[in-house]
């Protein structure tokens, strides 16, 4: 059964959706101008069009970006973009910025002519629910101003970063990376509400009333004792049927996803310093030998080689 009151279990995943940023781009591109940008593993890239148009291609395909809009490229994918004619298209990295800070630099590229202004980014999501989102959006996220029937936030957010790339004021850098996090936000939750692809696979699960709660106590408490039986009673199903319904819409029993989930969440502990040990009891081992033993068949790795993959600052 689906029903509005599937909406906070889609927020609980969004609840995690919180963003470390690899850098922030406002970039001033004049005609004839052109620029790639790399495949990047774990990176969300996105473009916010403030002024002018340009074309987009990613893996082979290509769409036209209009003053207003907003395009997400979720999955790090490498693309190119160019102006008006088609140009040379050279690594975005190798071109000249005037660096504010490491995560924040103002990119000024082309031949002089008519101007396109745009807000160009990476991000990562750094909790595991979080990537789990992203895994399931699709490779392109495009939200065109003028026929999105949110218009006005999108309007209104834009312009709010127009005014700050054009005003050298303190604390603009911080102001527009503020930005930038909310219009991806915003952008991803769009595609959910409007995409009937949001219906299936495991964001389909999270929308199921029963099921998708079921998994929100997953999230919120993976130490916890879970069996079949208990999450059951959490949803009030009987445990045949919950066990059922849950292989269905999920993709696999219960139990395993508990257990793939408490290795995602500890790939972040062992990442961020946690020892074994610890990072066993905060995913719901009570010895670092049964933790590791299931750590290394899901992941494929012991733990301890994930925790010296530590992520650079």
């Amino acid at each position: 059964m689906q029903a509005t009151t599937t909406v906070p279990a889609i927020g609980e995943a969004l609840r995690y959706v919180q963003m470390s940023g690899i850098f922030y781009c406002p970039s001033e591109l004049t005609e004839p101008w052109g620029l790639e940008l790399p495949p990047m593993d774990d990176c969300v890239w996105f473009h916010a069009m403030i002024a002018g148009t340009c074309t987009l291609e990613v893996e082979g395909e290509t769409t036209t970006i209009r003053p207003g809009d907003l395009v997400v490229v979720p999955h790090g994918t490498g693309h190119r973009a160019w102006g008006e004619t088609v140009t040379e298209t050279p690594l975005v990295f190798d071109l000249p910025h005037d660096e504010v800070n490491e995560h924040y630099a103002v990119l000024r590229h082309g031949g002089g002519g008519p101007q396109t202004r745009v807000v160009c980014g990476g991000i990562r999501f750094e909790h595991p629910a979080a990537r789990q989102l992203v895994d399931s959006l699709p490779a392109l996220i495009h939200i065109e101003a003028s026929r999105s029937t949110r218009a006005d936030w999108m309007r209104a957010t834009l312009d709010l970063m127009a005014e700050e790339t054009q005003q050298s004021r303190p604390g603009g850098e911080a102001v527009i990376s503020r930005l930038c996090d909310i219009v991806v936000i915003q952008a991803i939750r769009s595609w959910i509400e409007d995409d009937p692809a949001a219906q299936t696979g495991w964001l389909g699960a999270l929308r199921d009333e029963q099921i998708g709660a079921a998994m929100a106590r997953i999230h919120a408490d993976p130490a916890h004792d879970w069996s079949v039986a208990a999450l059951a009673d959490e949803v009030a199903m009987s445990r045949s049927a919950f066990a059922a319904r849950f292989t269905e819409l999920v993709g696999e029993p219960a139990m395993k996803y508990v257990t793939r989930w408490r290795m995602h969440v500890a790939v972040d502990l062992l990442r961020n310093g946690n020892t074994v040990a610890a990072t066993a009891g905060n995913v719901g081992y009570e010895s670092e030998a049964a933790f590791s033993r299931a750590f290394k068949r899901v992941m494929g790795q012991p733990p301890r080689a994930a925790r010296s993959k530590r992520p650079a600052a």
